[in-house]
């Protein structure tokens, strides 16, 4: 970090650290309406028009001898299906939430995974809005699935809040915690969580090869050297944010449905 604080230290000529105005770009349409498109936006609706096209042909295509292609988009629908699904919600519920989940993990996943495509570059799960609709989805979700199964809300809210085998004097404590973390905590945490890991991985990326552009191109003498150094850097932060865009997928997943069979299982 030494070489790029006395980069940053030399004016307008020196190294130029990413900020967090990254992830606020300017908008490209309908400026000032709740319609307004920017970078980001746009990069959301190329993921998700990938998404759609993928998922579409491979659907069309289908054949009882499936091709790598189709393969491909089979094995990660059959590692949702058993490894999420049917793994924590059981064969009956796994079957019913399949589709919501499977929605969920390729969507964040597509989404993440523009933060290392050439010429996109950003996450579309980088800004609060598209985590937070996702975690409110999932919100309303387990409670409508609690309430439903405890055959209202009376009796979801005393199977959440008032745990068995407890003395009652402990309610008064645990009954304000667990309505917390049903409640609140839950989808907070979904969503700041996918926010946070997204943030983080492309200021990562960005001040690696920011820099790795100006040792290269800006700076003088030894300095160049560092470049080399902030190039292997980058590569390998790449292969990490792949890596990590997977994970929060999966994790984000997972915890939907762990959180759906809290929500319907009396114990």
């Amino acid at each position: 970090m030494t070489p790029l604080l006395l980069a940053a230290s030399e004016g307008d000529g020196g190294f130029h650290a990413p900020t967090i105005a990254d992830f606020f770009p300017p908008a490209i349409l309908f400026e000032g309406t709740p319609f307004e498109i920017n970078r980001i936006m746009l990069v959301r609706f190329i993921a998700a028009l990938a998404l759609v096209l993928i998922v579409t042909i491979a659907a069309r295509r289908a054949k009882v001898v499936p091709g790598r292609f189709q393969a491909a988009v089979e094995f990660v629908l059959d590692f949702v299906r058993k490894q999420i699904a049917v793994e924590v919600l059981g064969e009956k519920l796994g079957r019913k939430y399949f589709p919501l989940l499977a929605t969920i993990f390729c969507t964040v996943l597509f989404m993440n995974i523009t933060g290392i495509v050439p010429f996109l570059n950003i996450a579309g799960s980088s800004v609060i809005g598209l985590p937070l609709v996702l975690a409110l989805w999932v919100y309303v979700t387990y409670l409508w699935a609690g309430v439903k199964a405890h055959h209202g809300v009376g009796s979801f809210l005393k199977s959440s809040l008032l745990p068995p085998g407890v003395p009652k004097p402990l309610y008064l404590l645990l009954a304000p915690i667990e309505f917390l973390q049903v409640f609140v905590l839950r989808p907070a945490t979904l969503a700041v969580r996918l926010l946070a890991n997204m943030v983080a991985g492309h200021l990562m990326l960005a001040i690696c090869f920011v820099a790795t552009q100006y040792f290269f191109f800006t700076s003088d003498g030894a300095m160049k050297l560092f470049g080399a150094g902030t190039l292997l850097a980058g590569f390998l932060f790449f292969l990490f944010e792949a890596f990590v865009a997977a994970l929060q997928a999966y994790v984000f997943a997972i915890l939907a449905a762990v959180y759906i069979n809290l929500s319907v299982e009396d114990h």
